[in-house]
């Protein structure tokens, strides 16, 4: 607590700066800027000046109490009372998810109000929360697809002891918490790495634009500083889990490939903190490497969205047939889905006009998520109708039958 460091490898000179106070940092090795601070002064909300700039947030800012453009603040995280010491989450195979975005999860929109409902869903027989992403963004209110203080919960929601309150609580329930991390792209505004490193990479191209820097020039920091975010959520806020948001953006030539070293890292904390982890990628690539064993040579996540069984159950429902779901439509397929996970498994896609995918041979149907809906299914939409909104109720009535009695893992938002 006493210390401030921060990766500035192009920098000439760092600073960091509080309301009243200016401290010159010292350069140490591969770019790495650290000065030590009084007790008091280790307390304040401050920011790093690069080459006598103006303050910006720590990329690794804790909390951001006045928004993304706002001073960081300190938070120690030895200092919440936490009354989980025996809490173990169920195993992944006997999971029931519910897909929660906590700012329209209640009126006020706070991780403290939605604590108030969580008996509601433990009666449900839901067993883990999957949280949309919660990492500080510009504004109030919105997806949280555009997060750029990745370690800072959202202010609005509450900041990070309210956060800790929620999982906590979630534990006395029997609840098991799963965070929404995404490690593919940062939000336009107050997205400030690129000032601090080469976070990023014109090597390859994303929706969002360059993509992050995992394998370029000065890329050991940036990967160091995505694995270290992932494992303060698990460790630090007591997150039973992580959802990787749309790994098919994350690009990476690298011998170990991102997401095998993050699972690698995620199961050596596991020894550390005493209780099980899980990782949940999505993915558009239908590619059971990701969920495959690293003993086997694949990359060890846990499991993997299925959105070919949501396409497939909901093609046949709504009789929709635009974009990619022009690739279904038909009973087989969601037989096949249903019986062998992917719907393209190497198969021609004719959205795509190649083939696509790769056979599941091996692995448990548990390492694949399955839903009716999910928030890109309803939020992608023109008008922004769930499923109730298109077909009858009868029609949902067999849509929830066959995801509970699918063999995979169902969730429902």
């Amino acid at each position: 607590m006493n210390r401030r460091m921060v990766w500035a490898p192009s920098a000439s000179n760092v600073a960091m700066v509080t309301a009243n106070e200016r401290i010159e940092m010292r350069r140490e090795e591969r770019g790495w800027w650290r000065t030590e601070l009084s007790t008091g002064l280790s307390r304040a909300d401050y920011g790093f000046s690069l080459d006598g700039g103006p303050p910006l947030p720590d990329p690794r800012s804790p909390y951001q109490p006045h928004g993304v453009h706002g001073l960081s603040r300190p938070v120690d995280h030895s200092a919440f009372k936490w009354s989980d010491a025996r809490w173990r989450q169920a195993p992944l195979s006997s999971a029931i998810i519910y897909e929660m975005h906590v700012g329209t999860f209640t009126p006020a929109g706070t991780f403290d109000a939605a604590i108030e409902r969580l008996d509601y869903l433990r009666d449900l027989g839901v067993t883990h929360l999957e949280l949309m992403p919660i990492a500080e963004f510009s504004g109030a209110r919105g997806w949280g697809y555009d997060g750029v203080d990745l370690y800072a919960p959202h202010h609005s929601y509450g900041g990070p002891d309210a956060m800790k309150r929620f999982v906590d609580a979630a534990h006395r329930r029997g609840l098991g918490v799963i965070l929404d991390v995404v490690y593919n792209h940062l939000g336009p505004e107050g997205g400030y790495l690129g000032k601090f490193g080469p976070y990023f990479t014109d090597s390859y191209r994303t929706p969002w634009g360059d993509a992050v820097n995992l394998d370029d020039r000065d890329s050991d920091e940036v990967r160091q500083f995505f694995f270290d975010n992932a494992k303060m959520w698990l460790r630090d806020y007591h997150v039973d889990g992580l959802r990787l948001d749309a790994v098919h953006t994350i690009f990476d030539a690298s011998a170990i490939h991102f997401l095998e070293q993050l699972a690698t890292q995620v199961r050596e904390l596991e020894g550390e903190v005493g209780r099980s982890l899980i990782v949940i990628a999505e993915s558009d690539l239908n590619l059971p490497r990701i969920v495959t064993p690293r003993e086997a040579g694949g990359y060890g996540l846990d499991a993997q969205w299925n959105d070919d069984f949501h396409h497939a159950l909901h093609t046949i429902l709504t009789g929709e047939s635009a974009g990619y779901l022009a690739d279904f439509g038909s009973i087989e397929q969601l037989a096949k889905s249903l019986a062998r996970g992917f719907v393209y498994d190497g198969t021609y896609s004719s959205s795509r006009r190649r083939r696509h995918g790769a056979p599941v041979a091996g692995l448990s149907a548990h390492r694949f998520i399955a839903f009716a809906q999910n928030h890109d299914q309803v939020g992608n939409r023109a008008m922004g109708e769930r499923l109730g909104h298109l077909v009858t109720i009868d029609q949902l009535k067999i849509a929830a039958a066959i995801l509970i009695t699918a063999p995979f893992v169902p969730m429902r938002s």
